[in-house]
């Protein structure tokens, strides 16, 4: 298993972790398989989304915003109720096929971390199987 780290600089945010998840693959010298995508956060999660126009990343953030407002009056007493909610949304693992060494996607597609309660550190956990 390999991890790699994430570091957020707001409160809600997503980011482009595909070269890195390209990186691990690589580095796993498997050439066809599965690669398994976990995120190990209650208030984080994964998606793959368009990466090539970054209005996509906005749009995502304010439409979770409207629909999942931070003050909610909500039970939890953290503070942080939505970012569960919004974290619950995305999930918490993805699988894409390798082949040829190369992760698979659509032709707009990237891999993003997706923060609900930053800034913080955080990891994002990978696994190659052949």
């Amino acid at each position: 298993m390999e991890k790699i780290s994430v570091r957020t600089n707001n409160r809600i945010e997503l980011i482009d972790i595909t070269d890195q998840l390209q990186d691990a693959v690589s580095k796993s010298k498997i050439k066809d398989g599965i690669c398994v995508i976990f995120c190990p956060h209650t208030t984080a999660g994964l998606t793959i989304n368009e990466n090539a126009d970054p209005s996509v990343r906005r749009d995502i953030i304010n439409a979770l915003n409207k629909l999942i407002p931070a003050n909610a009056g909500y039970s939890h007493s953290e503070g942080n109720a939505d970012s569960h909610i919004k974290s619950s949304l995305f999930g918490s693992s993805l699988n894409v096929f390798v082949e040829a060494g190369q992760l698979r996607f659509g032709t707009w597609q990237g891999i993003y971390f997706c923060e609900s309660d930053g800034p913080r550190s955080r990891e994002v956990w990978i696994k190659v199987l052949q």
